[in-house]
């Protein structure tokens, strides 16, 4: 009888919630879940600063649906702005506010020091070529 594979699926999300134990205490601190954190991220890094929510969905790996709750909740706390565009009012456009700015500044020392801890742990050689191993995986095709 043979051997079954490893499961790549099973051991990347092992790894995800192991990586997200280093970060889930910031964020529980400022009271935002990992979606919110990827949605606040991915705009700031944004060179455009403002995203279409269907593009700010594929990024964020988040479904559409799902995605909006997530926007509710982030604009009500005051960290994002939604607008449909005049000329085409079946877009939708998202964009940090002032306050979402301030809150990924405050934020970003203790991400960083995160970083750094696995950084460590892993050896900075072994978690370039991991993250370089990870860009390669998200692009073959399937």
């Amino acid at each position: 009888m043979s051997r079954p594979t490893p499961s790549l699926t099973l051991a990347l999300l092992q790894a995800r919630e192991a990586a997200m134990g280093y970060f889930r205490p910031l964020l529980n601190e400022h009271g935002l879940t990992e979606q919110q954190w990827r949605v606040i991220r991915i705009l700031k890094q944004s060179p455009e600063a403002t995203l279409e929510s269907r593009e700010l969905a594929e990024q964020a790996c988040i479904l559409r649906p799902s995605l909006t709750g997530v926007l509710v909740r982030l604009e009500r706390d005051g960290y994002v702005r939604r607008w449909k565009p005049e000329h085409d009012q079946r877009r939708l456009c998202v964009t940090l506010t002032e306050q979402g700015h301030a809150l990924f500044d405050a934020m970003s020392i203790g991400m960083i020091r995160q970083y750094q801890k696995i950084q460590q742990q892993l050896g900075a050689e072994n978690f370039t070529d991991l993250m370089a191993l990870l860009r390669r995986l998200r692009q073959l095709e399937p």
